[in-house]
């Protein structure tokens, strides 16, 4: 099986969006200015299924490991894993995790250099942004995770909005 891995960081910034209001009546969102973040990682499947991992600080190569463990538990089969060339794709703890036996599990490609519209991902991300989560002001990391997390439980029930991410992304699988 294919899947496409991809992060992201989700800002307590709401993603702002087109919307209607009354005219002459500007809609205002009022928001807390803070760097706090969830980091995410994802990996979406050929088949619409998507695995996540979710961490209130930057993400690290032994998060990336366990992430890649988890996915080739979850989804039960032989994994070609697609992803950016982050360094903590290519960190020691994914080298290790595949050395000890997980070699036959999972193999690891990259995208080419420079192309994130070659990655479905982008499209999970967009989506989540700017359709699931846009315009949405969360009080705080707690609001924001309970969020992320049902917009994530939606995106799951509809494989086919899923699979379009691979078709957006011009990839044929």
């Amino acid at each position: 099986m294919i899947a496409c891995v991809d992060e992201a960081a989700f800002y307590l910034l709401p993603g702002v969006v087109r919307t209607y209001a009354p005219c002459g009546e500007t809609p205002l969102l009022k928001v807390l200015l803070t760097r706090k973040h969830l980091s995410v990682m994802s990996g979406v499947t050929t088949a619409g299924g998507i695995a996540t991992l979710m961490r209130r600080r930057s993400l690290t190569g032994r998060d990336s490991a366990l992430f890649l463990q988890h996915l080739a538990q979850y989804l039960c089969r032989k994994l070609l894993v697609i992803c950016d060339r982050l360094n903590i794709h290519r960190a020691e703890e994914v080298k290790t995790l595949l050395s000890c036996g997980w070699e036959g599990l999972i193999h690891i490609e990259e995208f080419p250099a420079y192309a994130p519209d070659l990655n479905p991902d982008e499209g999970v991300w967009q989506h989540l942004k700017h359709v699931e989560l846009g315009n949405l002001c969360c009080t705080d990391l707690d609001h924001l995770e309970a969020e992320l997390t049902l917009a994530i439980r939606r995106m799951r029930r509809k494989p086919d909005l899923i699979q379009s991410f691979f078709a957006g992304a011009g990839l044929d699988l």
